[in-house]
């Protein structure tokens, strides 16, 4: 990267922060192919520090309308992400200080009952994804297909219709000019035209641009349960349109989960019990379902490296309590001053946005926390974990956002909401998925267990990259076994067939497809007990998996209390973004790449 020699001048202790700096080749790979910012002529104009302090400069500035202070503010966030103990959502990192200024990963959008109206509801999203950010749309309130219209029947063209109309003009847009589109669409259980929505994307070539989830409410749950019947019902006047098995829609929504792994289901009762204002229902969920919204509010995301709060004694690892209550309050502070300089597209996504002032503080790094702790994922003492670890969050950051709200006001609606305090923020934690983030922080992606303990990649300039998980790595490294036997380890799928291996060693270091099912919805609904929105995870589940498996996977997370879930079964699809590998070869392997 070609920058002045003067590069950094400007950049308080710059070189200080340089030396604190350390990416992995992957992490500076991607950093330069997507988020440092580019002069008019497309050439790089800043470093990773550049970066970063581009971000915390920009987000801190908000102080200025405080009282606060700014100098202090850029510096405490710089220190974090530097050390990248707090990692922003790619919208920030991407936009904060430069032209753009859309800081929001999030939206939700209601989709209304009628043409003009749906094509304004378009006219906004378009302009959210050529920002950078995701739309999270509900399509309930329209009309069925074929139903009447301004008394002419059958003429409405439906939900389905409107999401493809949706699709094409996403797929014309690349966000921000540097990724492509994120949408959720959801449709009620009672929809009339729910069997049409759940089997969708039986083409997965068809709707590209939209994940799928089903509101299942706590009466179908039931009526699948009692083996009942299931009433469908017209939007436009309420008038129940046909009844149907609960049961059949019920086995239509797991085979299509089992085929492809869309649509999901979010417990749309289950996050209203939960929801804050109580004369009000959700509308749904942000773009991949960790986010309950109303429509047009919008909600920034940062997240806590997990991977980083452990300290060393006594040759193990330990939590590192007061760290980790100094992130929630710094981030709880940087995420509240992004709702002031996000530059609001729309005035009604602002009024909507300000009026609660919802932030999206997540955690990445949670199995390379496991990992280090010696911790198998799943286990009572992963459990234990969470309970330590997200308690702590929980209540830090509402200890931070009431002390923002005796300082800045609490948020406009507080005396509409169930809040027995004033707080800043009518919600304040989201587990969000954290693909490049997780990348650029060198850990292990939100609460997922590892997919692999190592994958081949190719660089922006076509050089063959493998990375390995720097967890796994250091507990390798320390086995008393030759060094070609760890250098197998480390480049294989699964290391639970591997006979010479100690039990516990192998008890410890699971990927996703050794970890039993019932184990990822233990993880994800005890972390559901202390977050205020809701997870986006997937359940991943052998190749092998049965129908009847998928059923008893959606029962089970509707009886703990989980938000939503999405399963995926492995080779589902003809393509897919992580693969196992029947064997993997070790030929030609260079170490220089590692």
């Amino acid at each position: 990267m070609d920058l002045p020699d003067n590069y950094g001048f400007d950049i308080p202790d710059y070189k200080k922060w340089l030396s604190l700096l350390y990416l992995s080749p992957l992490a500076n790979d991607l950093l330069k192919l997507r988020y440092l910012k580019r002069d008019s002529e497309g050439n790089i104009c800043e470093d990773v520090v550049g970066m970063f302090y581009r971000v915390a400069k920009n987000v801190a500035s908000a102080d200025n309308r405080y009282g606060g202070n700014v100098v202090g503010s850029t510096e405490k966030f710089l220190k974090h992400m530097i050390e990248l103990d707090l990692i922003p959502a790619s919208p920030i990192l991407m936009n904060a200080g430069n032209t753009l200024q859309f800081l929001f990963s999030d939206h939700a959008l209601g989709v209304p009952d009628s043409v003009e109206e749906i094509f304004d509801v378009l006219k906004i999203s378009a302009t959210i994804q050529q920002h950078g950010g995701g739309v999270g749309f509900n399509f309930s309130s329209i009309r069925p297909k074929h139903d009447s219209v301004s008394g002419m029947k059958n003429v409405a063209f439906g939900p389905l219709s409107v999401m493809k109309i949706f699709d094409t003009s996403f797929s014309a847009i690349i966000q921000g000019g540097r990724r492509s589109g994120a949408n959720m669409a959801i449709l009620s259980i009672d929809h009339p035209d729910v069997l049409s929505f759940i089997e969708a994307k039986k083409n997965v070539n068809v709707l590209t641009n939209f994940n799928l989830s089903v509101a299942v409410t706590d009466e179908f749950m039931k009526a699948v349960k009692d083996d009942s019947l299931f009433n469908l019902i017209n939007p436009r006047n309420n008038e129940v349109m046909r009844s149907l098995p609960a049961r059949y829609i019920f086995d239509a929504l797991v085979q299509q989960a089992w085929s492809t792994g869309d649509p999901g289901i979010v417990f749309i009762d289950e996050m209203n019990r939960k929801h804050p204002f109580k004369n009000c229902s959700v509308l749904g969920t942000g773009s991949c379902g960790q986010y309950q919204l109303e429509s047009f509010e919008g909600v920034p995301y940062m997240h806590i490296n997990l991977s980083k709060i452990v300290t060393i004694k006594n040759s193990s690892y330990k939590v590192d309590e007061q760290k980790l209550r100094d992130l929630v309050r710094t981030a709880v502070h940087f995420l509240d001053n992004c709702i002031d300089v996000h530059r609001y597209p729309n005035s009604r996504l602002e009024e909507a946005t300000k009026r609660v002032r919802k932030i999206g503080l997540g955690v990445l790094g949670f199995a390379d926390l496991l990992f280090k702790m010696r911790i198998s994922y799943g286990s009572d003492d992963c459990l234990h974990l969470i309970d330590s670890v997200m308690s702590i969050i929980q209540d830090e950051s509402q200890k931070a956002s009431h002390n923002l709200a005796l300082q800045r006001a609490p948020f406009p609606a507080y005396k509409e909401s169930t809040h027995k305090k004033p707080l800043r923020n009518a919600t304040m934690t989201s587990i969000a998925p954290t693909g490049s983030t997780s990348l650029i922080a060198g850990t292990s992606q939100s609460i997922e267990p590892v997919y692999a303990f190592s994958f081949t990649t190719t660089t922006s300039e076509g050089e063959e990259l493998t990375v390995l998980n720097s967890a796994f790595q250091e507990a390798v490294d320390t086995l008393t076994v030759d060094r070609t036997s760890k250098i197998q380890l480390k480049f294989v799928d699964s290391i639970q067939n591997i006979p010479w291996l100690d039990d516990d060693f192998k008890h410890v270091f699971k990927t996703a497809m050794d970890i039993d099912p019932k184990d990822h919805v233990a993880v994800m609904s005890r972390f559901q007990k202390y977050v205020d929105n809701s997870i986006s995870k997937t359940i991943n589940i052998p190749h092998e998996a049965t129908q009847q498996d998928i059923s008893e996977i959606f029962f089970l997370a509707y009886e703990s209390s989980c938000k939503g879930i999405t399963i995926y079964r492995d080779r589902c699809r003809d393509s897919q973004a992580l693969l196992t590998k029947p064997q993997t070869r070790l030929s030609a392997f260079d170490e220089s790449k590692v």
